[in-house]
């Protein structure tokens, strides 16, 4: 992705360097200044020694085609197709651009650099092919949603396989002491869920949105439980239904392609788990996602809701600019390349419509420092298997999952978002809850 296709004469490469350090200039300040060094298209290098990271422009009309139009996608497609790179931590350097979204909103700073970038060439550069995501029927429908996870989980099970734990759990980790393996991390975590929901031998587990099984097998064979696991990618459920059978447990977990809407509701369970799903969801369904959730749950059983959440309100919405709001949502690179649809809401929001639906809020905990550990470790295994990846997809997908894991991480960090685990329960007709008078439980895992 290093080859330059420049048009024109070769003589406007002096001038489109001149002009492409004024603006980094304008944006980050002079170079000895700034926390990352910057490689340009013909080997000249500037900026501190020892940064943890290089900006890397591969070519004149760079940085025109990241700023232009200004929005995450823009930024992200510079990179996902070459018109730079990044060498060293690319969570570093993504620290000092998310700033940029709030620069570029200033209409005396945009004022001085559109002209800058409208001199840069245009034309040095193949045409950036778009991959569309599944926009297809009325978003968070049954149909679009199985539509919008299968586009995110069925990149392949090989793919995941690369860098994830080796039970695949795609899905914040725990670390007690923050010096474990990602394995260890990764029990930790499924551990911590078996014990909020108080989980007993012979209780019925429904686990919404299992993955490749991980949560089901462990509270099978660890607490004795029998359990139902739900699914919408096809891919994750031939994986899940035969590593139940490896684990021995086939005969107590049961996995299902699955709506958490189409579930029976003669159904009911003793305990019900929901990791990584209440993000596809979507405000609009909240409520009704919460009392179809109340519902499958007996009188006093648990609910234990693990989902990302959103902790900072941006100064736009605050303003109510609901037209800029949109306009950033339309050109995001999440919603195109990663996660279709998908939609974080603040954890006050979610626990009201929770508690709507009839539930009583036991517990909550916000885990962000964990999962910032988690992608770290996730993306130091992508980056590790880079060659294998582009050998099973492309270079494009390696760069989407490094460059999405990365801003992840980097948001994680900053605690412009969290992970929650809230522990819901539905008392029985007593007031019964189904949780003791302590937490020592929780913090003091059984001995295996």
């Amino acid at each position: 992705m290093s080859g330059l296709q420049l048009s024109g004469s070769s003589l406007a490469q002096p001038r489109a360097l001149t002009v492409s350090r004024r603006i980094l200039r304008v944006l980050f300040g002079p170079p000895a200044t700034r926390p990352f060094g910057v490689r340009w298209w013909d080997g000249q290098q500037e900026g501190p020694r020892g940064a943890p990271a290089t900006l890397v422009l591969n070519r004149p009309g760079a940085l025109r085609r990241m700023l232009l139009p200004p929005s995450d996608l823009s930024l992200a497609e510079g990179y996902l197709y070459g018109d730079f790179d990044v060498d060293g931590d690319l969570v570093a350097l993504l620290r000092q651009l998310v700033p940029l979204g709030t620069t570029l909103l200033r209409p005396a700073t945009w004022l001085l650099l559109l002209p800058l970038l409208l001199s840069l060439p245009g034309d040095d550069a193949p045409p950036r092919p778009r991959r569309s995501s599944p926009h297809e029927g009325e978003v968070h429908s049954t149909t679009r949603d199985a539509q919008a996870i299968r586009y995110h989980y069925d990149v392949g099970n090989d793919f995941y396989a690369l860098w994830l734990d080796q039970r695949m759990v795609y899905s914040c980790a725990y670390f007690p002491s923050g010096h474990e393996t990602l394995d260890e991390a990764q029990v930790a975590k499924l551990d911590r869920i078996c014990r909020k929901l108080r989980l007993k031998p012979g209780e019925r587990l429904l686990d919404i949105g299992c993955g490749w099984g991980a949560l089901a097998i462990h509270a099978a064979q660890h607490y004795g439980v029998h359990v139902t696991g739900i699914t919408l990618s096809p891919a994750q459920l031939d994986v899940a239904r035969q590593r139940a059978h490896s684990a021995g447990v086939a005969d107590r977990v049961t996995f299902e392609l699955m709506d958490y809407r189409a579930v029976p509701p003669g159904r009911q369970y003793d305990k019900i788990a929901s990791v990584g799903m209440v993000e596809h969801v979507g405000r609009a369904r909240l409520q009704e996602y919460f009392t179809r959730v109340y519902r499958l749950l007996k009188p006093g059983g648990l609910f234990l809701n693990h989902g990302i959440v959103t902790a900072t309100t941006p100064r736009f919405v605050r303003w109510g600019f609901g037209l800029l709001e949109w306009y950033l949502n339309r050109f995001s690179f999440i919603q195109e390349y990663v996660f279709p649809d998908g939609d974080l809401r603040r954890i006050s929001e979610t626990l009201q419509r929770a508690e709507q639906a009839g539930f009583e809020t036991r517990d909550v905990e916000n885990l962000r420092e964990h999962y910032a550990l988690t992608l770290r470790e996730w993306i130091r295994r992508l980056e590790q298997h880079h060659a294998s990846v582009v050998q099973l997809a492309d270079e494009v997908t390696y760069r989407i999952w490094r460059l999405y894991m990365s801003g992840s991480a980097q948001s994680f960090e900053a605690g412009r978002i969290g992970v929650v685990q809230s522990l819901l329960a539905r008392p029985d007709a007593d007031g019964h809850a189904g949780v003791p008078l302590s937490r020592a439980d929780i913090e003091q895992p059984p001995p295996r």
